[in-house]
């Protein structure tokens, strides 16, 4: 049985789905107005790994993600200014080049990190009517008023606003400057209206309520609902989301609908960098460009991820994903070494299977997982098995071990009997705990070309 951990109810339950076998499952995609740093990607991997996981289970997901190309702003509390808007005036271009061009960043960083790409892909601004429609219903039920910059939502309409966080997580004023039109610190913007007195916005739309934008919130109500229906079973994203986001999404879709939102709301904790949050003024807010140019690939990456389990906090250091790479680089030096390595026909061990299956049931406890697919490795089962259920257990670790394959097979060549006289001489070294001799060698080997790991099944060689 699949458990997970539901940030609705607090605590670990079995998950059973409204269909049997099948799952609609919706994660909060970016803001597209700046490059997606690797917090931000941390949520998508743990969406990713869900996914997987139900696959692995045998359930069909409906996977959806919104692109949030309009209405955040750069304060949680409606306040400033639309973060595209920002970024296309500080960039002189507009707002729908920001969008497009950060939509097609993120996605090939997307792609790079082995993410599954959602079935439905929706945009904000491909649904402005869905959102207007949403809105229309909540002020059907008396559930908003309106001021002078936009339509709210009232939540002292709701008896329940607020389940999903505790509302002293839900302040106002810590960061901008109070509303003093909203009839409630907690009251939250359904439509914006256009500032008169500062030019045309590219983004603006005409409504019942006047010419403006939609909120934030009011795009993932709607768009989820579309796509999934009014309950659908899994809900996705950060816990930064937990008080504002996803507390007003549950206020304003159970608001218009009467009915539960979401079954299981799914939360990634926070990443640090060398133990300091991250932010632009502390220059740790890296990029997958950042990582490639010190000299490593997406996949170092999402394996640092799977090492810690998607609700603990995550400090990222260099050493660390340097250890990643590490291993990334052992898995790929013992596939190396298999020499029946392309009959891929076999069935994966049960055993194992099993074993990380079960991993994988407690709260996606990949970890656990990783140490199941190491301590297969190291088994005497036959290569051919080994890669059968490696491939297997890769199918939700997303690691592109098939990659690693043919690229072990490209270097295949025959080794020079240079150097394996170098690799025997380093070898009889070792036995004598002459390490010194042993590091000389491996430097010599390396002159000529090749690199040499030692690994739990022998030493391995690779052409540079």
């Amino acid at each position: 049985m699949l458990k997970l951990y539901n940030s609705l109810t607090r605590k670990t339950e079995v998950f059973t789905p409204l269909t049997p076998f099948q799952v609609g499952m919706y994660t909060c995609g970016p803001t597209v107005y700046q490059y997606a740093h690797i917090g931000n990607f941390r949520a998508y991997a743990t969406a990713d790994l869900l996914v997987r996981t139900l696959k692995f289970h045998n359930y069909q997901v409906h996977f959806v993600m919104n692109i949030t190309d309009v209405g955040h702003l750069v304060s949680d509390e409606d306040t400033g200014e639309d973060k595209l808007e920002k970024s296309a005036r500080r960039e002189g271009k507009t707002a729908w080049e920001i969008a497009k061009f950060y939509t097609d960043a993120f996605l090939k960083d997307y792609d790079a990190l082995h993410l599954t790409r959602p079935e439905t892909l929706a945009k904000a601004t491909d649904h402005i009517q869905e959102q207007i429609e949403l809105i229309k219903r909540l002020e059907d039920k008396g559930l908003t008023y309106v001021i002078a910059d936009g339509v709210y939502f009232d939540t002292s309409k709701l008896a329940d606003y607020g389940k999903v966080s505790t509302l002293d997580q839900i302040k106002e004023g810590a960061r901008v400057e109070i509303n003093e039109e909203k009839r409630n610190p907690r009251d939250f913007a359904l439509w914006k209206f256009s500032p008169k007195d500062a030019g045309k916005r590219d983004m603006e739309w005409e409504s019942p309520w006047g010419l403006g934008f939609p909120g934030w919130h009011i795009e993932c109500s709607a768009m989820s609902m579309k796509y999934l229906g009014e309950t659908f079973d899994i809900h996705t994203g950060g816990v930064d989301h937990i008080s504002v986001h996803h507390t007003n999404e549950i206020a304003q879709s159970e608001g218009a609908t009467g009915k539960q939102f979401v079954k299981y709301w799914i939360h990634t904790s926070f990443m640090l960098v060398e133990g300091q949050k991250m932010s632009k003024s502390l220059g740790n807010t890296y990029t997958l460009s950042d990582l490639k140019q010190n000299g490593f690939n997406p996949v170092h990456l999402r394996y640092l991820y799977l090492q810690t389990h998607y609700r603990q906090e995550m400090n990222f250091t260099w050493e660390s994903l340097e250890a990643a790479k590490n291993a990334v680089d052992r898995l790929q030096n013992i596939i190396s070494s298999w020499k029946k390595a392309t009959q891929t026909s076999h069935e994966a061990n049960h055993k194992y299977d099993e074993k990380f299956k079960e991993a994988l049931s407690d709260d996606l406890n990949t970890p656990q997982a990783l140490a199941v697919m190491w301590e297969m490795l190291r088994t005497d089962i036959s290569q051919v098995e080994k890669l059968a259920t490696l491939l297997r257990m890769d199918d939700v670790l997303g690691l592109g071990v098939r990659f690693l394959l043919q690229h072990s097979k490209r270097n295949l060549e025959p080794i020079p009997e240079v150097v394996q006289s170098l690799v025997t001489e380093r070898n009889k070294a070792r036995e004598e705990k002459d390490y010194t001799r042993s590091d000389m060698l491996r430097i010599e080997i390396k002159k000529l070309g090749y690199e040499i790991f030692d690994t739990s099944e022998g030493v391995s060689i690779k052409k540079i």
